[in-house]
Order: C-alpha cells, then sequence, then structure tokens
C-alpha cells in the first residue's frame, strides 16, 4: 500500500510538472514568460517548454464589455497569461460630457486597437484596457469640450480623429497601435432633442414654402413667356395679315387705275378733243344726285360758279347727242331706203 500511494505522489508530481514545463500557445497569441522573476522571452504559437518553478508566464489585466438578456450592459474583469494580438474592440458604457455652450450630452464611444509590442504591454502600464478606457473618457471630454452642441453633432469624424491622434500619441509607449475610433451615439437632453425637432420641423416647412415657392414662381415665368410667344405669333400673323392685305389692295387699286386710264383713254378716243374732262366731270355729278336726293337735310357744295356745273351738263347732253347722232342718222336712212315716205318730200320741200 505504501508503494502505490508513493507511486500516486510520484506520478501526480510528474503531472504537475508535465503541466507546468509544457505550454501549448494558440494562433494569434503569445506568453510573456519570465525566469526568476524577470522577463525572459515571449512564447510564440506552438509547443513551448518551460523550466518548472523557474520560468512562469506573466499574467495580465483584461475587460469585457457585456450586455445580459434585460439589455443591461456591464463589464467584466479578470486575468490571463495568454495576449491576444489580433484587433480588439473596447467598449465602455457611455459618459456625460458638457459642451463648450454648457449642454450635457451622453456619449458612446468605442475604441478599436492592436497589442503591437506583448513586453511594453505588460511591463509599461498595469491594467491596459482600464488604461485606454480612461485615456479615451478624458481626451473625450476635452475635445467636446471645446465645441458647442450643434459643432458637436455635425461633426463626428474630426472628434473621431482627433481622438484617435491623441491616443495613439499616448498609449504608443505601451506598445499599443490604435487603429480607430468612434462614437457610437451622441444623446443630447430630452428638451435638447424636443427643441431640435421643432428647429428641424420648421426647417423642412421653411423648405417646403420656399420650394413651392420657387415652383410658382417658374410657373409664371413660364406662362409669361407663353404669354409674350403667343402675343408676338400673333402680331406676327396680323403683320403678315396686313401686308398681304396692302399688297391686295394696292393690285386692286392698280387694277382700277389701270381700268380707268384705259376706260378714259377709249372715252378721250371716242370723244371730240378736248371734251374728255367734260364728260368726266358731268358723270361725276350725275352719279352723285341720287346720294344727294335721298338725305333730307343733306348739305351740297357746288362750285362757286354755278354756270360752269351747268354748263358742263349741258356739254354732256350735247356730247351724248353728238354721240348717239350717228346712230339715229343710221336708223333713219334704213327705212327710208326701204319704203320712201310722201310726206318726207314734202317736209323737205315746205322747209326749203
Amino acid at each position: 500500500m505504501t508503494g502505490l500511494a508513493f507511486l500516486g505522489v510520484v506520478a501526480l508530481i510528474a503531472l504537475f510538472v508535465a503541466t507546468k514545463s509544457f505550454k501549448i500557445v494558440g494562433q494569434a497569441e503569445v506568453m510573456v514568460i519570465e525566469r526568476l522573476g524577470r522577463f525572459h522571452r515571449v512564447a510564440r504559437s506552438g509547443l513551448n517548454i518551460l523550466l518548472p518553478f523557474i520560468e512562469v508566464p506573466r499574467s495580465i489585466d483584461v475587460r469585457y464589455f457585456e450586455a445580459d438578456v434585460g439589455g443591461i450592459k456591464r463589464i467584466t474583469a479578470g486575468h490571463t497569461t495568454r495576449i491576444d494580438l489580433r484587433e480588439q474592440v473596447l467598449n465602455f458604457p457611455s459618459q456625460p460630457v458638457i459642451t463648450k455652450d454648457n449642454v450635457t450630452i451622453d456619449i458612446d464611444a468605442v475604441i478599436y486597437y492592436r497589442v503591437a509590442d506583448p513586453q511594453k504591454a505588460t511591463y509599461s502600464v498595469q491594467n491596459l484596457p482600464y488604461a485606454l478606457e480612461t485615456l479615451t473618457r478624458t481626451t473625450l471630454r476635452n475635445i467636446v469640450g471645446e465645441m458647442e452642441l450643434d459643432s458637436t453633432l455635425g461633426s463626428r469624424d474630426v472628434i473621431n480623429k482627433r481622438m484617435r491622434e491623441v491616443i495613439e500619441e499616448a498609449s504608443i509607449g505601451w506598445g499599443v497601435d490604435v487603429t480607430r475610433v468612434e462614437l457610437q451615439a451622441i444623446e443630447p437632453p430630452r428638451d435638447i432633442q424636443q427643441s431640435m425637432e421643432l428647429q428641424m420641423r420648421a426647417e423642412r416647412e421653411r423648405r417646403a414654402a420656399v420650394t413651392n415657392a420657387e415652383a410658382g414662381k417658374r410657373a409664371a415665368i413660364l406662362e409669361a413667356e407663353g404669354v409674350r410667344e403667343s402675343q408676338v405669333r400673333r402680331a406676327e400673323g396680323e403683320k403678315d395679315a396686313a401686308v398681304l392685305r396692302a399688297q391686295g389692295l394696292a393690285e386692286a387699286r392698280l387694277a382700277m387705275a389701270n381700268a380707268e386710264a384705259e376706260a378714259i383713254t377709249k372715252i378721250a378716243s371716242a370723244l371730240p378733243e378736248g371734251q374728255a374732262a367734260m364728260y368726266l366731270l358731268g358723270m361725276k355729278y350725275l352719279e352723285a344726285l341720287p346720294t344727294l336726293a335721298q338725305g333730307k337735310n343733306a348739305t351740297i357744295f357746288l362750285p362757286a360758279e354755278a354756270a360752269g356745273v351747268m354748263g358742263a351738263i349741258g356739254g354732256l347732253r350735247e356730247l351724248v347727242a353728238r354721240a348717239a347722232a350717228p346712230t339715229l342718222h343710221t336708223q333713219s336712212e334704213a327705212p327710208a331706203r326701204l319704203s320712201p315716205r310722201p310726206d318726207t318730200d314734202s317736209s323737205t320741200k315746205d322747209s326749203r
């Protein structure tokens, strides 16, 4: 029994020594190995053999941000001997920040970082996650405290860039590479949110009014342009019609003048020389007499010498008689040739 107990103790000691001597490190993980309390080396991924009780891995502090089923966020702190070289996310609860115009807002930020030097991350800072969280909070307060509320709400990219520059400069000695910093949410107080909503609604109504006014203005301009164009087209049509009417009247007057000239020429050729004007004047007076006779209170204007008018009418009668004389003479000769009357001879003798 004693031998079995001794063998059992030896087996346990061997197992314990093997556990302390053989360490398997995963991919993208490292372990900081200390020998007799001093930094010795960094154990990379794979199988690593340690001297038991002489070489031990150094543990570091870690923080986890979790949310339970009810949605309550909480931070879990712990220790580990394995340092993760992958990019990690450090999320922490929102914090109140006072802006330049004395408005308290809640800002929820998140930081992405990667351990570049495990030795510095282990020995240069006591608690790396807590140090990064505290540095992010103070930097955020300093940056937002220099800005007003409107600038803070509209300048997230500027805030992220400035925070990353400040945190990276401060954490470079910790062996940490800060990749980016993001603001997840910026929540103003409830009364400020209501005021912003009212302002936004008023701004949208103003834009709608401006848009309607611009549309009305454009419609009025288009309508005025349409009216102007229609008037121009109408004026051009009226001008063309007037030109055509004038051309027609001119051609008609020219044709009438040519016809009248031709008629006067024929009248002048049919009448004795110098009697054409007298004939035309008498015709004008005869054409005007029916019109004058129709009016009861008509005023008649005659030439200063009434004898001239009467002479013109008498001359017209004489001209008509002269023009009709050859016709009558021709008609009287025809029956005389057919059957000469005895009365004609007697009358001729008596007249002699």
